[in-house]
């Protein structure tokens, strides 16, 4: 019998009946989607995997020592070895493999497309939580997903075919894209004793510690220019980034199902392209605009589907 995430439950009663999840949702989206241009600005100045192993070990460290300085010891002691287990593998899928195999994907495509393909994850995932979950895919979630894909392979086709994109950039995406899918259906499968904040550090540690080796395998420390643009994107994506997306994500993935709370990803092709244009200038073809009204059609369809009980 799994336990779940303690740091994950309803309110009190007494807190009102404003529902904040949205705002969240909100919140989270905007962080995520930026994130992309965000990154593409610190690849011009330092290697990928080096960029990720010290952002993951930072942060990770942060959220560690302050759990320990404000949280009582029982957060920590609870923690049995399958829960470390658990949280190591789901840290090692979100962090190293999903963010590795993006920003190794971003050195060769545009922040944008690459946010375009990453929202694919709810597709993955609504398909493989319904045998391994037990979720229910209705006939209208399916069509809403398969709207959206069908928006998300415009995109991509339209950037192929007019040679703005590298297609072994976007198989490094792709695989980051499997990766992402697999460490949210464990994260539903396995629930652990673990706090939010416990659980979110040990996750981010386990994510650098995995990824330190092969970034000093791969990759040259000369690489790394300390730049401003380095420094402020590095901040960035420790604070809000590690620290702050992925915390939302799993909030928000503890009070909702899979399949809806992956639905969410189709928010990030418009933001991810307006952040990409915004931040870096990066060209949004014609193309992109006209696959947002299917993603955003498949958006309505996934996520306003009311859940039988």
């Amino acid at each position: 019998m799994t336990v779940p995430i303690r740091a994950i439950e309803a309110p009190p009663a007494g807190i009102g009946r404003f529902n904040t999840l949205p705002v969240l949702i909100i919140l989270f989206c905007l962080i995520w989607s930026s994130a992309f241009a965000v990154a593409k600005i610190a690849l011009a100045d330092s290697p990928p995997l080096l960029l990720l192993a010290f952002r993951f070990l930072i942060a990770g460290s942060i959220v560690l020592a302050g759990c320990a300085l404000l949280l009582p010891r029982t957060e920590f002691s609870r923690l049995t070895g399958r829960d470390l287990i658990a949280l190591a593998l789901m840290g090692i899928l979100n962090n190293a493999c999903y963010l590795g195999l993006s920003y190794i994907g971003m050195t060769h495509v545009s922040s944008g497309v690459t946010a375009v393909l990453v929202s694919a994850n709810p597709l993955l995932t609504a398909l493989a939580a319904a045998p391994l979950l037990g979720e229910r895919l209705t006939g209208r979630k399916l069509l809403g997903l398969v709207l959206g894909m069908a928006g998300v392979a415009l995109v991509v086709r339209s950037r192929i075919v007019s040679g703005h994109e590298d297609p072994v950039g976007m198989a490094y995406v792709a695989g980051a894209l499997v990766t992402l899918t697999a460490a949210t259906l464990l994260f539903k499968r396995v629930r652990t004793s673990a706090s939010l904040w416990v659980g979110s550090g040990i996750q981010l540690l386990a994510g650098g510690l995995a990824l330190l080796p092969v970034a000093l395998w791969r990759e040259n420390l000369a690489d790394v220019h300390l730049t401003m643009p380095l420094a402020l994107s590095f901040t960035y994506l420790m604070f809000a980034g590690s620290l702050g997306a992925f915390t939302l994500w799993f909030f928000i993935l503890g009070r909702t199902s899979a399949t809806r709370a992956s639905a969410l990803h189709f928010l990030m092709p418009p933001l991810g392209l307006m952040f990409g244009w915004l931040l870096l200038g990066e060209r949004v073809p014609p193309f992109d605009l006209v696959g947002i009204i299917p993603i955003a059609l498949g958006i309505r369809l996934v996520t306003t589907t009311p859940e039988k009980h």
